[in-house]
Formats: C-alpha cells, structure tokens, sequence
C-alpha cells in the first residue's frame, strides 16, 4: 500500500512538473511549420582547390553552421548534400536577402600596404582573416555609424604590428579588403614608425549601418569559406503556411485521440477510462520533454508524435486482453489485474524495443526531417513504458480499493466463473 501511494505521489509530480514546463517554455517550430528560408548551397572549386570533396564541403559546412549561428537561429539545420552542396534551413527568418549576404559571401579578410602614397595601388602580406579570433560591431563615438573591432591571435598581433610600423608615418595607407573589395584605407600615424600598433587589436572603420557592421563581424568570427559558393535555390516557406499546417495537424491530432477515447471506453468500459486518463498524462509528459531539449517540431516530428499515441494504447490493450483472459479462467479481480500487467509487460517490452531500434537506424542515417520523426517517436516510446504499465497499473488498483468497483462487468467481461463475483 505505501508503495502505492509513493507510486501515485510520482505520477502527481509529474503532471504537475509536465504542465509547468508546458507554461513556461517556448515550443521549438521547424521551417514547415513557422515559416523561413530554405537555401541550396553549391560549393565551387578554385586554381587552389582543384575539386570538391566530403572534407571540403565539411569546411564550408562549419563556416556556414558559425554563421547562422550569429544569427541567433538556434533550430536551424545545415546539412551536406550529395559531394558539393550544402542545406541550409533558417525556420523564423523574416530578411532572406540578409540571409543570402551573410551565409553566400566568401568573407576572405586581407591587410594590403600601399605601393606609393595616393596610388591606390596595394601589395597583399601575410596577415589575413586567418589570423583573427573575435570581430565585434560597435558605435562610433559620434553616434554617426558603426565600426568593427577586431582582435588577432598573438602572431597575428605580431605581423599586424610589423606592418603598421613599416606603414606608419610613410603616407602609405593600410588596405582592408573583403572578397577583393576594399572596404577600409586607414593612415598609420607617424607616432607607430618603427615599433608599430601593439596590443593585437584593432578598428575597421567605413561608414557601416549597424547592420552592416554585424554582418561583418559575424562573417569575420566565423572565418572565410574554404571555396566561393553559389546559391542554387532560395525557397521561402511562409508563415501562413506553416499556420495552416499547424492548425491542420492539431485538429487530426485532437479527432484521433478522441475516438481512441471514446474507443477505449467503449470497449474495456473502467481499465478503458484509466488508459484514457494515462494517455493524457502521457501527452502531457511527451510534450514537456519536446520543450524540455528542446525538439524542433516539424510536420513529420508531430506525426511521430501522434504515431507514438496509438503504440501507447496499444500497450494498454494487451495489458487489458490478458486480463480479461485471468478473469474468464476464473481467478480473482486483483489477481487478473496483476497477472494481466505482468504477462502483458515483456510484449509491450520487445515491440517498444524493436520500435527503438527502427528509430535510432533513422535517426542516424536519415537525414533533417526524417530524424525529427525519429526522435518524436523514440521520445513517446521511452514515455509510454512508464505510462502505460507505472501509471496505469497504479491508478487501476487505486479505483479497485472502492468495492461498487470491483465488477468483472466494468472490465468488459461476462459469465464470469461465481468464485470471481
């Protein structure tokens, strides 16, 4: 009897824990559901890079994954596709063409000297965006633009103050070039002849907007791309769209679990309207979990969601159909309801183990949305195992304690043997 009461306290605490963490976190939404962009990336060789393979498109991956990372979009997916393209979903981005900027320029940082003062003619050095470890937007003084900070490694700092010195006081302007395109000149004052600009860092300036500015920075931390890319798709999924499925997948998933309520009652009459009550629990529980990682929920992450619905009443139907079998054969009402757990429990065990094994060969082999699926669906598995033998076992012989209950008819069987009334 206490562990009962212990049993029913833990299946209290977790409804209670499900529906605040339900409250109180946001539910993660894929690109089909709340809308974003969805970009095709082509990886292009170079006089340097001959052709393209896994390693180099892994490169370009990283780089790409750091930038959307900038972007503060946490759910989104990069994947590699086939030997040079890379998959790029952005779920919430409202700016594609900012997307496009940011993810599709190369961000190759290079510090060039000038030749003669005013000829606008520089020589590359060996100090580039390589040598970096952190670039920060932030506000002129003046408040009329932004500018860039930039810090370089210790032998970054080391090159850029033996170019400064040799620069500084000359006339001849250090060039800060992007993807060949010149977007600083700063002077080096006469004051840095000789000993250079120490300390290892740095100001870009040019007259940037705020966007602009941490557009660069983002690009500069996260390192130039290994090769040039070229956006082969850029395919915008709207959010009215992503509303419409949600709202579609809501009511599919409210009418299935309303007939397989009305359905469990109907047929297994008192254990039905415990599995009932469990099944909430269940989705309660699930859900908490899927905001609790978080899961980023897709279109095919809900169906594993709903499917895992219908292997949880599965469960109790064998758990049940035993018992209706220790009933018929004879024995008492909390014997059956005993043995029927107990029989039942290693076949819901090897199915939710077989199932299992299904979803971890998607998982790790399939690929963004097929793994939303698995996991979804392996979560409901590993939930359904407490539920549907912890918490319905406890919560039916709870009911049983009260003796108006204790009625083979209630469990959907009769002429039953005497002994068993």
């Amino acid at each position: 009897m206490r562990q009962r009461t212990l049993l029913l306290l833990l299946v209290a605490l977790v409804i209670v824990g499900s529906i605040l963490i339900i409250a109180t976190r946001p539910t993660v939404l894929g690109l089909d559901l709340q809308g974003g962009t969805q970009l095709t990336l082509l990886a292009k060789p170079t006089d340097k890079v001959k052709a393209i393979n896994q390693e180099v498109l892994k490169g370009v991956a990283a780089v790409i994954e750091q930038r959307v990372n900038g972007l503060g979009v946490s759910e989104a997916i990069v994947q590699l596709q086939g030997q040079d393209r890379v998959l790029v979903q952005l779920p919430g981005i409202k700016d594609p063409e900012a997307a496009i900027r940011l993810l599709g320029d190369t961000a190759q940082l290079e510090f060039r000297k000038e030749v003669v003062p005013g000829s606008n003619q520089f020589v590359p050095t060996n100090l580039t965006g390589a040598d970096l470890t952190n670039a920060t937007p932030q506000a002129l003084q003046n408040g009329n633009g932004w500018e860039v900070s930039i810090e370089f490694t210790p032998a970054g700092g080391e090159k850029f103050a033996q170019l400064t010195g040799e620069l500084g006081g000359t006339g001849r302007r250090l060039g800060i070039y992007l993807d060949q395109r010149q977007i600083s000149a700063p002077n080096v004052g006469v004051e840095f002849q000789g000993r250079g600009i120490s300390g290892g860092k740095a100001v870009i300036t040019g007259s940037f907007s705020a966007q602009e500015a941490a557009e660069l920075g983002i690009k500069l931390k996260a390192g130039a791309l290994p090769v040039p890319i070229e956006i082969l798709e850029n395919r915008t999924v709207g959010a009215t769209l992503g509303a419409d499925s949600v709202r579609q997948s809501l009511y599919t998933g409210i009418a299935g679990t309303v007939l397989v309520l009305i359905f469990m009652v109907a047929v297994y009459r008192l254990p039905g309207f415990v599995a009932d009550v469990s099944l909430v629990i269940y989705g309660l529980a699930t859900f908490a979990i899927f905001k609790l990682i978080p899961v980023t929920l897709t279109l095919p992450g809900i169906a594993g969601f709903i499917l895992s619905i219908g292997m949880a009443v599965d469960a109790n139907v064998l758990i049940f159909e035993r018992t209706k079998e220790e009933l018929r054969a004879g024995k008492q009402l909390f014997t059956s309801v005993e043995a029927g757990f107990q029989r039942a429990f290693s076949s819901i065990l090897d199915s939710h183990i077989t199932s299992l094994i299904s979803c971890a060969v998607l998982f790790f082999l399939g690929t963004g949305l097929v793994k939303g699926f698995a996991l979804t669906l392996a979560i409901g598995l590993l939930v359904n195992l407490f539920t549907a033998v912890t918490c319905s076992r406890t919560l039916l012989l709870t009911l049983l304690n009260f003796s108006n209950l204790r009625k083979p008819s209630l469990f959907g069987v009769t002429n039953v043997p005497a002994k068993v009334r």
